[in-house]
C-alpha cells in the first residue's frame, strides 16, 4: 500500500523468493559501499530474473541498466555471476568508469542467488512482516539471515579482491514518536511513512477522528496522560521525537516527561512567542540549558508554513538534515 523505501526493499526480497519458488533463476545486485555523490547508496539493492524481470534500483541510469544487462548474459549463458564490482562515477577515471558523470563511487556486489539460500530469505521477509529488526549477511559465499539485531545500520569490510563481509541491520531504521494525534500529526504521518521511519502517535483524547483517519501511523497509542511518555518512549541514537499537542499545558507535560532523555531528534511545534514562555519558565526552575538548546523549537526548516501539509514538509526536511548530517 505505501511505496516508501522500506517496503520497496521488502519488495525485492520477496521478488526474489517467488521467481525462486516459481524455478526461474535470480541474480541479487546489491551496492555494499558508496562514497561521495554516489546514486546508488549503501543497501540499494535489486533482483534480476530469467525470465527478463527486474526489480528495485542499484542507483539508476546507465550504470544501472549496464548491469541489468550483464546480469541477463550471465544467467543466458550460466557463467559465473558472483563478483565485486566497484564503479567510478567521473568519465576521466583510469578505470571502473560507470558512464555516469554524478562523481562518488559504489561498490555492486553480484550474487547468482541459490535454493539454499530460501530458508534464510524467507525469514528475512517474515522478519520485515512484522517490523521486526534482523540482521542480514552477505559474504562472497551468499546470504544468511539472524533475528539478532546488528549494532549498527550497515558494517562493510572488504577482505581481499573477492572476499567480504556485510551486516545491514534489517527493518526499519530509525523510529519517529509523534506526540499528540491532531490534524498536523496526520499530515505528518502521511508525509514520513513514505520514509524509513517506524510511526508512532500518541494522544489523551479517545475518539478522536484524526487519530481514527490516521492510516499512516504503525502504531496508535491512547495515553492516560503525557507525563507517561517518560517510561513509553526510550531513547536512542535512531531515535526522532515531534511533540505537537492541542495546547501549552499538554506541551509542556510531554517536555518534561522526556526532558533529559538523549535522541536524535526532538521539536517542539509552537508560536515563538509560546515557546519563550515555555522555556522562560524551565530557565526560572533551574533546568539545564544544554537540554533546552537542543530542542528544535520552534520545530521545522523556517518557511513561513500556513497550512498543515506545509507543517509536515518543513519538520520533515528539518529531520532529514538531521538524518544526513554525517553522511
Amino acid at each position: 500500500m505505501f511505496n516508501n523505501q522500506y517496503s520497496f526493499q521488502m519488495n525485492t526480497w520477496q521478488f526474489i523468493q517467488n521467481k525462486l519458488s516459481a524455478s526461474f533463476d535470480v541474480i541479487l545486485l546489491y551496492v555494499l559501499e558508496s562514497k561521495g555523490s554516489s546514486p546508488g547508496r549503501q543497501g540499494f539493492n535489486m533482483a534480476v530474473a530469467a525470465d527478463s524481470d527486474f526489480f528495485g534500483t542499484i542507483g539508476g541510469g546507465i550504470m544501472e541498466h549496464k548491469f541489468v544487462e550483464m546480469a541477463w548474459a550471465k544467467l543466458k549463458d550460466q557463467s559465473n555471476s558472483t563478483g565485486l564490482y566497484r564503479q567510478v562515477h567521473d568519465k576521466a577515471a583510469a578505470k571502473n568508469q560507470s558512464g555516469m558523470i554524478c562523481s562518488g563511487e559504489q561498490t555492486i556486489f553480484l550474487y547468482h542467488v541459490q535454493q539454499h539460500d530460501l530458508p534464510h530469505i524467507h525469514s528475512l521477509i517474515n522478519s520485515l512482516q512484522q517490523n521486526k529488526n534482523g540482521t542480514l549477511q552477505l559474504t562472497q559465499d551468499g546470504i544468511t539471515f539472524s533475528e539478532k539485531v546488528a549494532a549498527q545500520d550497515f558494517c562493510f569490510q572488504q577482505k581481499s579482491e573477492t572476499e567480504f563481509l556485510l551486516l545491514e541491520k534489517t527493518g526499519y531504521k530509525n523510529r519517529l514518536h509523534i506526540i499528540g494525534g491532531g490534524h498536523c500529526a496526520l499530515a505528518f504521518s502521511r508525509l514520513m511513512r513514505e520514509m524509513d521511519f517506524y510511526i508512532t502517535v500518541y494522544d489523551e483524547r479517545e475518539g478522536l477522528n484524526t487519530m481514527e483517519q490516521n492510516e499512516y501511523a504503525h502504531e496508535k497509542k491512547i495515553i492516560h496522560s503525557y507525563s507517561d511518555l517518560h517510561s513509553m518512549i526510550e531513547p536512542g541514537e535512531n531515535v526522532y521525537v515531534v511533540i505537537m499537542t492541542f495546547g501549552y499545558r499538554p506541551d509542556d507535560m510531554a517536555v518534561r516527561a522526556l526532558m533529559g532523555k538523549q535522541f536524535r531528534y526532538i521539536g517542539l511545534l509552537g508560536s515563538k512567542k509560546k515557546i519563550e514562555k515555555m522555556f522562560a519558565e524551565y530557565r526560572q526552575e533551574n533546568m539545564d540549558e544544554g537540554i533546552l538548546k537542543n530542542i528544535h523549537s520552534p520545530v521545522g526548516v523556517q518557511i513561513k508554513s500556513q497550512t498543515t501539509a506545509e507543517i509536515a514538509v518543513s519538520i520533515a526536511a528539518e529531520i532529514i538534515a538531521v538524518k544526513n548530517k554525517d553522511q
